[in-house]
């Protein structure tokens, strides 16, 4: 118990001071404890690089599971592209001279303003990444047994598009008897898709169906200048030979709708990389305008233009 105060009378400012300076000190009272959450804080801080870490592998994960973002718009279209057949996919006699004119191929023509808009011309159209890249396999006189070869060239040349047209010279023999074979026919067309299927990876195909000989001759066999053409020239002797007879014609008739069909049905076994034209090109009916002047046979211009046309269509809608 501390000292009494001193009385009343005998208080000065001297004596409070003294007696306040021996009273008890009151003392501040201490912080609460907190060990308990400083302990829980410096835990959370120490767990926070963890956190860091499985929150990025989460993200990284996110990533790699999101779908790829669309490709550009070109990408569905090959930067590369062959054309295999004969002397129609050449341009042979199409303008103005004898023999082989590339430039105006339907298939890879480059022949600036001649009208025919190639398949090549318009791909680059699409994607330039297809310059410089067409390369015509074709071969003047070339019969359906050389397309497995041309076929092996363009897998060779790892390209991603190949166009087909061919047949006319299995159906133009030198008489109705000695066209190709249906068998034969059938081997050699399956043989050069097999070839092409086996590329990886795999191109895309077109084949086309084969012109309607019949509609040549209808067109052109009472014009004096074709059937003199087509006797100096021995042009399709099978089909187009003056002294044919009606069944003779309809033989040649019979065998191109066969060949058309194992075209068709070839393409279709091979379905995820080939399109048939449903027999488009057969259908057409061209006239004197599209058969070139210089042999009363081949494709003119405006028919090289128009065949561009009707296989494009073909080829390429709804892709």
């Amino acid at each position: 118990m501390g000292p009494a105060p001193p009385s009343p009378r005998k208080l000065s400012q001297g004596t409070l001071a003294a007696w306040a300076h021996r009273l008890p000190r009151k003392r501040k009272s201490a912080p609460p404890f907190r060990r308990g959450a400083d302990f829980r804080f410096n835990r959370a801080v120490g767990k926070l690089p963890r956190f860091l870490s499985l929150l990025l592998l989460l993200i990284l994960v996110t990533l790699a599971a999101a779908p790829t973002p669309p490709s550009p718009p070109d990408a569905a279209y090959p930067n590369s592209m062959a054309a295999l057949g004969d002397s129609m996919t050449r341009a042979f006699n199409a303008c103005c001279r004898q023999g082989d004119q590339l430039p105006h191929s339907w298939s890879t023509g480059d022949g600036p303003s001649d009208g025919v808009t190639s398949h090549y011309e318009r791909l680059l159209q699409l994607t330039p990444h297809i310059r410089g890249n067409s390369f015509n396999e074709a071969r003047s006189g070339a019969t359906v047994s050389d397309l497995p070869r041309q076929a092996a060239v363009a897998a060779g040349r790892q390209v991603q598009y190949v166009t087909i047209l061919i047949g006319a010279n299995d159906l133009c023999a030198p008489s109705a008897d000695s066209m190709t074979s249906v068998e034969d026919f059938t081997i050699s067309v399956n043989q050069a898709l097999a070839v092409l299927d086996s590329m990886r990876p795999r191109p895309q195909v077109f084949v086309s169906s084969i012109p309607d000989l019949h509609q040549l001759w209808n067109v052109l066999h009472t014009d004096p200048t074709a059937q003199s053409v087509w006797s100096a020239g021995q042009v399709c002797q099978s089909m187009l030979a003056a002294g044919n007879t009606g069944e003779t014609r309809r033989q040649v008739v019979e065998r191109e709708k066969a060949f058309n069909s194992i075209l068709a049905a070839a393409c279709g076994s091979y379905r995820e990389i080939c399109r048939h034209d449903g027999g488009a090109v057969y259908s057409y009916p061209f006239s004197a305008a599209d058969v070139s002047v210089l042999d009363y046979f081949h494709p003119s211009m405006l028919g090289q233009a128009r065949l561009a046309g009707i296989t494009w269509d073909a080829a390429w809608e709804d892709r």
